[in-house]
């Protein structure tokens, strides 16, 4: 077991005591951080409105950007949305795993309201992670679960990650499931327009998914804003100036190479993929992302990435992190 100095925050494997443990603080309206196979979450009983309001308190996150609310079983899942033929064959073949399907909520559901953004749409996950699964078990209530990092700041994909991520004033226990499989947040899509509309790029490609519908699938819609989270201009951005598809690097920089010839003359470098398998970056892509985020360094320069497949969800968190804060 870790504890930060001032005891507030615990980190302990996921023992059967460990997760009875959590179990029991998320019944009682508590915030745990738990692994998923794409990164921490910030944990809470979706069902309550006090609880649902500590992520967003913690994680200074505005309130009309909604939370995925993750299940253990479809069957539980259909109690709180409206299911459709789409759905159907989706859930069946990625589930679980990273993808959130964002369908029309009943109005009988029990979930908090502040958790939907009082939309009548929620967007609902089965994560493939044992410890996130076992635990919806446990409780037998779905768990609303953001990245368990403050909001706009890089995603966690480590416990040691939520830690610092964090100026804890209030216990926190976190669920140490080692490093997170996928390190790249889920592909939401919007089932509830006419043509299925990918809201945020992840592993869970468009073309992946237009095999299994056989229709068309839209990439992005700028009205859908704020249907689902990571939407917001600026996201996952670290403390220091990222800059993106660099051809040089100056010598205070850090360099977040990508492939076998990374640039030279930054002050440190280290590569996604040396071997450019973009799905080898996306996993590495928060993990190095923090391990470069020191102020000693200038910026961030990282190199192109390939925009097919899983690089257009690797270049949409980059293009979020660099953006500049509004003042």
């Amino acid at each position: 077991m870790l504890q930060s100095p001032d005891c507030l925050l615990e980190i302990l494997s996921p023992t059967n005591e460990a997760l009875e443990r959590a179990a029991h603080l998320l019944l009682k309206g508590e915030l745990v951080a738990i692994p998923t196979e794409t990164v921490y979450g910030l944990a809470a009983d979706a069902t309550n409105d006090q609880a649902v309001a500590k992520i967003y308190n913690l994680k200074k996150r505005p309130q009309f950007n909604p939370l995925i609310i993750h299940f253990a079983e479809i069957s539980a899942i259909k109690s709180h949305v409206k299911w459709n033929n789409m759905a159907e064959k989706l859930a069946h073949t990625f589930w679980p795993g990273p993808l959130t399907l964002i369908l029309r909520k009943k109005i009988d559901s029990p979930l908090s309201l502040l958790a939907t953004a009082g939309l009548d749409t929620v967007g609902v996950r089965i994560p493939r992670h044992n410890v996130a699964h076992l635990l919806i078990q446990k409780i037998g209530k779905p768990l609303a679960a953001p990245s368990a990092n403050p909001s706009e700041a890089i995603s966690p994909t480590s416990a040691l990650d939520v830690r610092r991520g964090f100026d804890f004033k209030k216990p926190l226990l976190i669920i140490d499931g080692g490093i997170c499989e996928s390190g790249l947040e889920s592909t939401i899509l919007d089932l509830t327009l006419n043509i299925p509309t990918v809201l945020r790029p992840g592993l869970i490609t468009p073309e992946a998914i237009e095999e299994i519908l056989q229709c068309r699938v839209l990439r992005s819609s700028p009205n859908s804003l704020f249907k689902a989270p990571g939407q917001m201009k600026r996201h996952y951005a670290p403390h220091i100036p990222l800059r993106l598809n660099v051809t040089n690097v100056s010598s205070g920089e850090a360099l977040l190479a990508f492939g076998p010839s990374p640039l030279s003359g930054g002050a440190k470098m280290l590569n996604l993929s040396q071997g450019g398998n973009l799905e080898e970056a996306a996993a590495n892509l928060f993990r190095m992302m923090h391990e470069l985020d020191q102020p000693f360094f200038s910026g961030i320069a990282v190199m192109p990435i390939s925009s097919e497949a899983v690089g257009i969800a690797i270049n949409d968190r980059l293009c979020r992190a660099a953006t500049k804060k509004e003042n």
